[in-house]
């Protein structure tokens, strides 16, 4: 028998098309947790059983893939698959298979939603209200302003064209693009000290450290709003909740960081000025659908012995 390991709660959650795909050829879907994650404890004793892995941010590590005798591919549902040891996998000769530009709107219209809500005050006027207060708060119009947007890839491109429309100058970092369409292409150390808003959308590197350090984030232009949508471990969370706290930095809206849960000591949770969410830029039932089918088709090959459509890497 043949069996698909589902370790995020999230797959077809929003359409039983993917569900219906693996099960249609065979594929055996088991999905241990309906509303959480799959605990590493139960997977490392799971996997041995597993022809067909589908995680969401799950790290599966070279002990996960060691102990996985009878696997033959992986599938991230969604895009990034930095918590994949891909060289792990690749001396097994297991291929890893993605589903890029499935959530890649979905993200952007989140990102622009983080921009505007973390300029304009709006949580913070919402708990306030709800409180039984009334302020008044003022913040900036962003016509003129400028934002520099760090990964200029699907979701970096349809957040340009976001804040174009608003009248935004878009600068763009990426040292993988030669082109940057509807953005002015400059150095990472140069749109940090010029840009009013920062968006992150690239993966982060386990082993190089935050992208953005203590030394970075203090470079940025004071007043500046960082937003992550991408990966908590793009950003030095100590040093961003300090200079939040110092007033060096406007704002920070973030829905991605190093540990998630958020840690209840995180002092990221007693930061003014900032805008958390529980990583899920990506939900929205039509990037759903999307990544369930794209990552279920690709398994269905693997498994039948055909080559992947969407490979990682």
């Amino acid at each position: 028998m043949t069996t698909t390991l589902i370790t995020t709660p999230t797959f077809a959650r929003h359409s039983p098309d993917p569900w219906e795909l693996l099960a249609s050829a065979g594929a055996g879907p088991l999905r241990p947790c309906e509303n959480t994650a799959l605990p590493p404890g139960e997977l490392l004793s799971r996997i041995g059983t597993a022809d067909a892995l589908i995680v969401g941010m799950d790290a599966i590590t070279a002990e996960v893939i060691e102990a996985a005798g009878r696997l033959k591919v992986i599938a991230k549902h969604g895009v990034g698959v930095d918590t994949i040891d891909l060289a792990a996998a690749r001396a097994r000769g297991i291929p890893v298979v993605c589903a890029p530009g499935s959530n890649s709107r979905a993200v952007a219209e989140y990102t622009f939603g983080l921009v505007l809500s973390a300029a304009r005050g709006v949580t913070a006027s919402h708990g306030a209200v709800a409180a039984g207060e009334w302020p008044k708060l003022f913040g900036p119009e962003l016509a003129g302003r400028t934002i520099g947007i760090v990964g200029f890839g699907r979701i970096g491109r349809l957040l340009a064209g976001y804040a174009a429309a608003f009248g935004m100058t878009v600068l763009a970092h990426d040292p993988y693009v030669t082109e940057t369409p509807g953005a002015r292409s400059v150095g990472l150390d140069d749109l940090l000290t010029r840009a009013d808003v920062v968006s992150l959308h690239l993966p982060a590197d386990p082993d190089a450290g935050p992208l953005l350090s203590r030394e970075r984030l203090t470079a940025m232009k004071p007043g500046a709003l960082l937003v992550n949508a991408a990966r908590g471990g793009l950003v030095d969370e100590d040093a961003l909740a300090a200079l939040l706290k110092d007033g060096h930095l406007g704002g920070a809206a973030l829905d991605a960081f190093a540990h998630e849960p958020l840690p209840a000591d995180s002092p990221l949770r007693t930061a003014p000025n900032v805008l958390l969410t529980s990583h899920m830029a990506a939900c929205t039932p039509e990037a759903n659908r999307a990544m369930g089918v794209l990552v279920a088709e690709d398994v269905v090959r693997v498994l039948a012995g055909q080559p992947a459509l969407r490979p990682a890497a």
